[in-house]
């Protein structure tokens, strides 16, 4: 069997499968995407599939710190939207 790779939520600095959290990518054209493949090219940063979470990072802007680049408000709304979808 084969071991899942582990990553840490941004939010909760939870370890978790790397398939249970959101994959957010800012690829070389500082792009922000949020990839559900796990497999875009980029930097990628890790989020819990919960809102609290994604509130969290918000506050403490972890995301921008991580990814190097401003976020806009788009972005965390299209967060928003995936997190509600998959509960």
């Amino acid at each position: 069997m084969k071991k899942m790779p582990q990553r840490t939520c941004m939010g909760c600095n939870e370890k978790k499968d790397k398939n249970e959290l959101i994959r957010i990518v800012k690829n070389k054209n500082n792009n922000l995407n949020i990839d559900k493949t796990g497999k875009l090219q980029g930097r990628g940063a890790y989020i819990c599939n919960n809102i609290s979470c994604l509130e969290k990072v918000i506050k403490s802007k972890r995301l921008e710190r991580v990814l190097e680049t401003k976020i806009s408000e788009d972005v965390y709304n299209e967060l928003r939207g995936v997190i509600i979808d998959k509960k």
